[in-house]
């Protein structure tokens, strides 16, 4: 078999089992969890969906992005617009411009044209973005957070301003959050392996040897750029699709942070570090949520710790840059460890095998 097909497939049987892995941990928690717990998880996949999105250019590129989380409330949005029944939007945006009041695709039509809309303009933005690097293209991505917060914000005619659009359809569940959760994973894992990744990658190590060695670096990031701005947005029409309503806040700076924390946490340049983030951090912020709320221990009332979720965030982000800023897994896949522990078992197997003959 060629290199390039044992890579490609070698990738994908890794990004398969990661996804397999995440997959069971979903269905166990929707035969015996709970319905609180079962929340939870729908909220911690539509984190992952996002988060594997930001691990797509940020991982590969070593360029942080604040921006992800405003295009995934343009997906959401958009969403809202073409799926909301037209009843409803005669009464919440009825002075919307292109007659699109008047306007209704459907739940899969609307999909699709969200993530369409979404990616043409993450491609378009993308082809200012590439052409910086480091702090000045972070700052261009916090800027283009807080451009699409404004216009949501203050194109009340079509997105309802500060105020709720809602009337969407409610047609996503924990098991269709799973699914597009393991496909976002599968993709994330065959873009990092793939040629294009590897030199992205090798461009963030050395942009300047990468140029000489012949690799496109602003195409390559482009193409990062725009499947994972992509797939962030799926995150957000999920969003949509599930809640039923929306508002601006939720895609405004928190999800950014947390959603960042997540991805810092795990590894960067990890897929499973991806996942691994997300886990973590989602049973951590549940149990920071109790102590918030002034539990009572041993018979002694707490006080209300307020804030205490958003000070652990930042406390989080600090703490792994300063002591660990390759995050849990660096970058390493769970097949790598699972390979490395093959190994190391098969070794002691042989020498153990080597001492008893002798």
């Amino acid at each position: 078999m060629a290199p390039g097909r044992t890579r490609t497939w070698q990738s994908l049987r890794g990004a398969l089992l990661l996804a397999a892995a995440t997959a069971a941990i979903g269905a166990a928690i929707i035969l015996f969890a709970e319905n609180y717990q079962v929340r939870l998880a729908v909220a911690a996949y539509l984190n992952l969906i996002m988060v594997i999105g930001l691990q797509i250019f940020m991982g590969n590129s070593n360029v942080a992005n604040l921006s992800h989380s405003g295009f995934a409330g343009l997906g959401a949005y958009m969403t809202a617009i073409f799926a909301t029944p037209v009843v409803i939007k005669k009464t919440i945006i009825p002075n919307a411009p292109f007659g699109i009041a008047e306007i209704e695709l459907g739940t899969v039509p609307s999909f699709f044209v969200a993530v369409v809309i979404t990616a043409a303009i993450a491609f378009i933005v993308g082809l200012v973005l590439v052409r910086l690097s480091g702090i000045a293209a972070t700052i261009l991505t916090l800027a283009i957070l807080v451009i699409t917060n404004s216009i949501f914000v203050y194109w009340v005619d079509l997105f309802r301003g500060a105020q709720a659009f809602y009337g969407i359809p409610k047609v996503v569940d924990l098991p269709i959050l799973i699914a597009a959760a393991a496909v976002a994973i599968v993709i994330a894992r065959l873009f990092k392996d793939s040629k294009s990744g590897v030199q992205l990658r090798a461009s963030a190590d050395d942009e300047l040897a990468a140029k000489a060695m012949g690799v496109e670096v602003r195409r390559m990031r482009l193409i990062a750029w725009t499947i994972g701005t992509t797939i962030a947005a799926v995150g957000g029409i999920l969003t949509a699709y599930y809640l039923g309503t929306i508002n601006p806040r939720g895609f405004h700076f928190h999800a950014v942070f947390l959603t960042l924390a997540m991805l810092i946490l795990g590894g960067m340049r990890s897929v499973t570090g991806a996942v691994v983030g997300v886990t973590v951090i989602s049973v951590a912020m549940e149990l920071i949520r109790g102590v918030e709320s002034g539990p009572e221990i041993l018979g002694v009332k707490l006080p209300e710790l307020l804030g205490l979720s958003g000070l652990s965030l930042g406390i989080i982000i600090v703490g792994f840059m300063c002591l660990r800023p390759d995050g849990i897994m660096s970058g390493d896949e769970l097949d790598d460890v699972i390979g490395r522990v093959l190994r190391k078992r098969r070794a002691a197997a042989r020498i153990g095998g080597a001492q008893s003959r002798g």
